[in-house]
């Protein structure tokens, strides 16, 4: 059930010199949804920003990490932002040690109701903590045969998948696009271990195998990606984010926006 009223679909957006108008021509074109990477939130006024740049679609930070930003910053953004009724707060434990604990000690510390919380979650204490202390959990790089078992795990909370996806049928030219991020993202732990536990190799990861690759990110036509989301929603999901790589979120959400309307 999409308690956050977040829509079926979104799109994440890359930071450009434009980015403010092209989330105006992209929520035009039917996206009720835009997702800030944590990799772009160079300050958290990015996302006041966006909020005033849009009259009725969902900003959502995808996600601000705890590591970066303090409660006290991060619960005062949403003290700003909370009246639009259009801001959800995604986050992201630290990639250190203990990060659960961590994780735990920030939201003890911040003033931001649960229900508006979406917390990036991979591995089963994650999404417990998802459920039990917020809204539900944030996806990236997952399959959907994840996407069903984290249903199972989440019972009705609010469950996200961030799906990476590429505009671009050309075999050779869209794992090269696919790659570029997995060959950063492979390295991080919560990520390796999570592939290794939805059933990919040691090689599959080290090497970025078609295989890993073409599980993880989707390519090919519109009609492809469709399917893609397709699968995860039918798994579970409340809500796809579409996060394209190989080419600029306006161009991509130009080519993407008939699945927003289809999925109304």
């Amino acid at each position: 059930m999409d308690t956050l009223g977040l829509g079926r679909i979104g799109i994440s957006i890359d930071v450009s010199p434009s980015y403010l108008d092209d989330v105006r021509e992209l929520e035009a074109l039917g996206f009720t949804s835009f997702w800030l990477p944590g990799g772009q939130i160079d300050r958290l006024g990015r996302l006041t920003d966006l909020v005033r740049a849009t009259e009725t679609a969902n900003i959502v930070p995808g996600i601000v990490p705890v590591d970066v930003y303090s409660p006290a910053q991060t619960g005062k953004l949403f003290d700003e932002l909370s009246p639009s009724g259009r801001f959800v707060l995604g986050l992201g434990g630290p990639q250190t040690a203990r990060p659960l604990a961590a994780l735990h000690r920030y939201l003890d510390e911040l003033a931001v109701p649960s229900d508006r919380i979406l917390l990036a979650a991979l591995g089963p204490k994650k999404l417990e903590m998802a459920r039990d202390r917020a809204a539900g959990a944030i996806g990236l790089l997952v399959t959907p045969e994840w996407t069903a078992q984290a249903r199972h795990s989440l019972g009705t909370a609010e469950l996200v998948v961030d799906q990476f996806v590429v505009v671009e049928s050309d075999t050779d030219r869209a794992r090269t696009a696919a790659r570029e991020p997995l060959s950063f993202l492979a390295t991080v732990p919560g990520y390796r271990q999570n592939f290794l536990r939805m059933g990919f190799t040691g090689a599959d990861v080290d090497q970025l195998s078609d295989r890993l690759v073409d599980a993880l990110v989707v390519w090919g036509s519109v009609g492809d990606i469709a399917d893609r989301v397709a699968a995860h929603h039918e798994a579970g999901a409340d809500h796809v984010v579409l996060a394209p790589l190989g080419a600029s979120s306006i161009a991509a959400g130009r080519a993407l926006s008939e699945l927003v309307v289809l999925s109304k």
